[in-house]
């Protein structure tokens, strides 16, 4: 397959036209020296673009690289510093990059947040949460009341650990609320859902006390760890569509 030809992939099922409130440049954002004609016979995928990433990619023989936190935001930024760094290390090595952050967060499928519900077993599941406009969390049901130490073991499966808990709400968890990520201040939309629990991936300072006022368990499984879901479905999905090699470039933030 080639880079058009895997943009078009992609995009059937994120649809980044639909997420217009994203600052994220979803899609290419660095093609390759051919998108219409190079074939792309190994992908790999990462949480985040960046020196190490790119370059872990083109050791393992990659000619694309997925992520879910890419290079461009909003307007472009000078090429200069830091940035002028991760790019070479794409243009040096003909490595495109494709980035879904958004997209990625929301889709029922391959998605962040749908990805967890999924692994956490909840029932009943439905859109929860909106940032910017958009939809983007999942909210369910557990098929058994679980503590939230229970619910940390069913959320990390391979024994990782969440940043932080809050154990500030009911001892008997039954509905959970979902947004991966940096979506702390999140927490009130729960609250409002009446979720017993919500997941999400960091907390800010300020959100500690409004958080036990509100009487809410939170979980704050990691910024990273809650991000690692969307990229390694997708990745499943296209070595199961499309017969790609893939490879996942696992590189920790601890946040």
């Amino acid at each position: 397959m080639t880079l058009c030809e895997l943009d078009t992939y992609f995009n059937g099922f994120l649809k980044k036209e639909n997420f217009p409130s994203d600052p994220s440049r979803n899609g290419i954002q660095i093609a390759n020296s051919a998108p219409e004609s190079k074939p792309i016979t190994k992908v790999a995928f990462a949480v985040d673009a960046c020196d190490a990433t790119a370059k872990q990619a083109a050791q393992a023989g990659a000619q694309l690289l997925f992520v879910h936190h890419g290079l461009f935001w909003g307007g472009c930024d000078t090429i200069t510093g830091i940035h002028y760094k991760r790019i070479k290390a794409f243009l040096e090595n003909d490595l495109a990059l494709y980035a879904s952050h958004i997209p990625l967060d929301a889709n029922a499928e391959v998605g962040n947040n749908y990805g967890i519900a999924a692994r956490l077993g909840l029932q009943n599941v439905q859109p929860f949460g909106s940032w910017r406009g958009m939809s983007l969390g999942a909210m369910g049901t557990l098929p058994k009341p679980l503590s939230i130490d229970e619910l940390e073991r069913a959320l990390f499966p391979n024994g990782e650990k969440a940043a932080h808990l809050f154990p500030f709400g009911k001892k008997e968890i039954r509905t959970v609320a979902v947004i991966s990520g940096g979506a702390g201040e999140d927490f009130d939309q729960a609250v409002a859902a009446g979720a017993d629990a919500y997941i999400t991936g960091e907390v800010s300072h300020e959100d500690y006390h409004p958080i036990e006022e509100s009487g809410i368990n939170v979980i704050a499984g990691g910024h990273y760890q809650t991000e690692t879901v969307g990229v390694n479905l997708v990745r499943a999905k296209l070595e199961k569509d499309c017969g790609l090699e893939t490879v996942f470039i696992d590189i920790p933030t601890r946040l």
